[in-house]
């Protein structure tokens, strides 16, 4: 499991699908470190991997492969702190980690250097700026009153810890 030193407790949820029954798996940092600033990681990184299976998960070969890319990219971030990994989630032929970074100039060296020698990798990288403020507290609290099953619960967990 990818740690990160800014990371002291982890959390997973599982959510069910009622219309096909598959699952999604998320793990997600509940904690950090004293003294982190998550203001000083703005920027929202998701990378995505699609891949087809009939049950939503990934076969036992291409989970291997979605380990090895995670704890290279780790290591890699690990030499280079730019970027914190809080939450990855597996389901419904998709892989994401989400990743908050100092910047995308920052985080993009130590991902080049993670995926060299690696074959071509079935990823979609996307990003954003976080935004903080009225909005940001006004989607938590809608999530919250609209009762979410626990496929949206853990997001209200993380927007906490994430976003003032």
């Amino acid at each position: 499991m990818a740690v990160g030193s800014d990371v002291v407790e982890w959390a997973t949820a599982i959510s069910t699908n009622r219309d096909n029954g598959r699952t999604i798996i998320f793990r997600y940092a509940k904690a950090f470190r004293s003294g982190f600033d998550r203001a000083s990681q703005p920027i929202r990184i998701i990378i995505v991997w699609k891949f087809e299976s009939d049950t939503g998960m990934p076969v036992s070969e291409e989970h291997q492969r979605m380990n090895e890319f995670e704890d290279a990219l780790e290591s890699a971030l690990d030499q280079e702190p730019s970027a914190t990994l809080a939450m990855v989630s597996t389901g419904e032929d998709l892989r994401e980690w989400t990743y908050y970074a100092r910047s995308e100039a920052e985080f993009a060296a130590p991902f080049d250097f993670a995926i060299i020698g690696m074959p071509n990798l079935p990823i979609e990288i996307h990003t954003a700026q976080i935004r903080s403020g009225a909005h940001t507290r006004d989607s938590r609290r809608g999530l919250r009153r609209s009762g979410t099953s626990c496929a949206l619960a853990h997001l209200c967990d993380l927007w906490d810890i994430w976003i003032p």
